[in-house]
């Protein structure tokens, strides 16, 4: 049984993917990279990590074979006359960034203020994954999502904020722990009304 809000395997972020074989130029690559990192990729304990990589950086960036847009094409126009903020809060994403391919961890908050219909809500952390599962920077990545459901449900505004913590900043480099970053994507009424901005920075927790 399904409602507005989706359908029953709507909480299952990351589709099952098909078992594929590892190209051998990939395994290859990845035992090159170990052998210059100064180990040796043929060690009983080394001797299957290039195939456990390749296929976990085929999970990690699993988004460029998903069309987020795709997500938002269901509808719902029975709403009651609800007019006000929708607001998913606090959805944990996984991404890795484009300078380094290190690990980008967070949250994101998404709001829009529907205009004529709405969309069921696990499609706005759908949206959120399919941008993150690719090497990103956080700033594009805000925009990405927050762009997808502006052009796509074509709503009065949309509000987008993403926590998170970089590992190249924090394991690498300047090497500082338990700094995160925040950005932000307003469009529409979010933009424009300095008062609906500060409602929905405030239901964010912002």
């Amino acid at each position: 049984m399904t409602d507005q809000h989706g359908s029953p395997d709507d909480g299952d972020l990351i589709e099952p993917m098909a078992p594929a074989a590892v190209p051998q130029d990939v395994t290859d690559a990845i035992r090159t990279l170990i052998r210059w990192a100064g180990d040796d990729p043929m060690r009983e304990g080394l001797v299957d990590t290039p195939r456990r990589v390749a296929k976990a950086w085929k999970e990690y960036c699993a988004g460029y074979e998903d069309d987020p847009a795709r997500h938002l094409e269901r509808v719902f126009e029975e709403v009651g006359g609800y007019d006000e903020i929708v607001l998913l809060k606090d959805i944990p994403f996984q991404s890795h960034c484009e300078h380094h391919m290190a690990p980008i961890i967070g949250k994101a908050h998404i709001a829009y203020l529907p205009k004529d219909h709405v969309v069921g809500i696990s499609k706005l952390a759908r949206v959120l994954h399919g941008f993150a599962r690719r090497l990103q920077v956080q700033e594009r990545l805000t925009a990405e999502v927050a762009d997808c459901i502006w052009d796509n449900l074509k709503p009065q505004g949309v509000a987008v904020v993403i926590e998170a913590s970089h590992a190249c900043m924090t394991a690498r480099g300047v090497r500082t722990p338990g700094v995160g970053m925040v950005t932000s994507r307003m469009m529409g009424v979010f933009r424009d009304d300095e008062r609906s901005r500060k409602e929905v920075l405030a239901l964010m927790g912002c």
